[in-house]
């Protein structure tokens, strides 16, 4: 007969005690991923739309173009001074579909004429 004080199963328990805690830091280093990626690609996209602003083009349709299609659904592109645009990016939640903060992003390109 097996004493009450046995440790046979701990590591069970423990395992399974462990698991949310594992995945919660899964999801939490998922958006972390998100976020890094909404930054990187924001930058690129507001230099797109710089240049095509400073080339006479629609810096909207320029920012779309290079950016994936999961982040188009929050963009919002405007002009300020000095021929600069600003690029505002939503955030993806990576859980629940929805988003948790804005990027702002801002390039600008000389004009050519």
């Amino acid at each position: 007969m097996r004493s009450l004080r046995s440790r046979d199963g701990q590591a069970s328990v423990e395992l399974v005690a462990l698991l949310p805690l594992v995945g919660l830091l899964a999801v939490l280093l998922w958006q972390a991923l998100l976020a890094g990626e909404t930054v990187w690609l924001s930058g690129g996209a507001a230099r797109a739309a710089a240049r095509a602003a400073a080339l006479g083009a629609d810096p909207a349709d320029a920012a779309r173009a290079v950016l994936p299609s999961r982040l188009e659904r929050g963009l919002h592109v405007r002009r300020e001074a000095g021929g600069a645009v600003a690029l505002v990016l939503r955030v993806p939640a990576a859980v629940g579909g929805g988003t948790i903060a804005a990027v702002t992003t801002r390039a600008r390109f000389e004009a050519q004429r």
